[in-house]
């Protein structure tokens, strides 16, 4: 059986799953039921200075379902931790005396100043926390008070208080990203030369999900109006894939470690954040939504997973897409494939033909008794018809072989490698051979 326990900057788990900065993790009770679930670590929800924050006292939560009202993503207003930091120190220390085995790290925002963090960091050390977790990422209340992601925004901020950070604790660093910028490698290439043990991200998308179309106000509402909010879940899982690999992929950041955070809900979420360079992954929404015990079907996933793979520990599997990560112009212009239709799987719904004959290359016929087949002098292989299918597999893309002719160019397919940078329509590459 795969061995899952991680070893993330020093901070050694069980498993790679950890519950991020959020309510599920804002208090003991909440705590000491999640490792009892199973889970591999936390991170607190975030501390603040004394006086506490103060939160709203309505809706928090704004929501996009899906057709069958699954949740697909989350929108929240709340802030970070409204509970005095006195007795939130007390249960992170009672917490990590009970359960030495699992990762406890600290989310910590205080003002952009050296004397708040100098304060702060010996009383969160003092608790036998593993380590802290530099909150650049939220983007709404703290934000407009100069923290979050305002800071987060500024590379040069992230570089300075990771330094003071560095500077006054021994424990192990991690910097949470906003994902409201738009190049994610600067700021984490600030935090990396500040000192930063690692990174994590994406932290939550500015966003409001919806409108009362009653009372003309953003939801959720409070008494009569409403405010943008952070967006995590499932939906901001592509976006999350893409930063993480960005970072993992960029030579001046190879090997810092990365948390995975975005729309974690299942062992396949997490194994693909983990092959695009993730060490671990956080999970909050999943948590949210179908309680603790949902850590249990990805261990188990996860665990059978690697089995099938041959992979016995986790250290295997982390980074193993980053070398098939490519930018477009250096895509094999002569990979050529066609559509391919099941007969026997086929449904007849006609959802492929309406897309494609709409809105793509009217590259699917239909039969006066409702047979679908590809037209393949038409068949640009766009994949549209796989995506709009109800049925599994149903439609698959067939790769063509070398010495065959492709009906829509009528020329021959060839074995040869050739992408952007050296085709004749390229004006570059016109250039650079002249």
């Amino acid at each position: 059986m795969a061995d899952l326990t991680t070893d993330f900057v020093g901070i050694k788990s069980p498993n790679p799953f950890w519950l991020a900065s959020a309510p599920p993790t804002d208090k003991e009770y909440n705590v000491r039921r999640a490792f009892e679930a199973g889970w591999g670590g936390v991170v607190w929800k975030t501390l603040g200075e004394d006086p506490p924050i103060v939160n709203v006292n309505g809706p928090r939560y704004g929501a996009i379902w899906g057709a069958d009202r699954r949740l697909l993503g989350l929108n929240n207003i709340e802030l970070i931790t409204d509970r005095p930091l006195e007795v939130n120190l007390r249960e992170i220390k009672a917490v990590k005396r009970d359960y030495p085995d699992r990762a406890v790290v600290v989310s910590l925002m205080v003002p952009c100043e050296e004397e708040a963090w100098k304060k702060i960091l010996p009383l969160v050390e003092e608790t036998g926390a593993d380590g802290v977790e530099l909150n650049f990422g939220c983007p709404h209340g703290m934000s407009e008070r100069g923290m979050g992601s305002a800071v987060g925004q500024v590379p040069e901020y992230i570089e300075m208080v990771t330094r003071w950070v560095k500077q006054y604790t021994r424990m192990p660093c991690i910097v949470k990203l906003t994902p409201n910028i738009t190049d994610v490698r600067k700021p984490a290439a600030a935090a990396h030369a500040g000192g930063a043990d690692a990174v994590s991200l994406i932290n939550t998308i500015n966003s409001i999900t919806g409108v009362d179309l009653d009372i003309f106000a953003p939801e959720p509402t409070i008494d009569g109006k409403g405010a943008h909010g952070g967006y995590c879940g499932p939906a901001v899982k592509p976006i999350a894939l893409n930063m993480v690999a960005e970072i993992a992929r960029s030579p001046e950041m190879r090997g810092l470690p990365i948390s995975g955070i975005g729309g974690v809900t299942t062992w396949k979420d997490a194994a693909e954040f983990m092959v695009l360079g993730a060490g671990n992954v956080q999970v909050c929404t999943a948590a949210m939504t179908y309680g603790f015990k949902v850590v249990q079907e990805m261990i188990s996933g996860l665990s059978q997973f690697m089995d099938e793979k041959g992979l016995t520990d986790t250290s295997e599997l982390i980074g193993r897409a980053v070398p098939n990560i490519s930018d477009w112009q250096h895509l094999n212009l002569n990979y050529v494939t066609k559509a391919e239709i099941d007969q026997d799987l086929c449904i007849s719904c006609g959802r492929c033909y309406a897309a494609c004959e709409d809105t793509s290359h009217q590259a699917i016929a239909m039969s006066d008794d409702r047979v679908f087949t590809v037209k393949d002098e038409e068949c640009v292989a766009c994949n549209l018809c796989v995506v709009v299918c109800p049925v599994e597999d149903c439609i698959t893309m067939v790769e063509m072989q070398p010495g065959q002719t492709d009906p829509r160019t009528e020329r021959e397919v060839v074995k040869e490698y050739a992408n952007w940078t050296t085709h004749p329509n390229n004006p570059g590459a016109v250039k650079a051979a002249e």
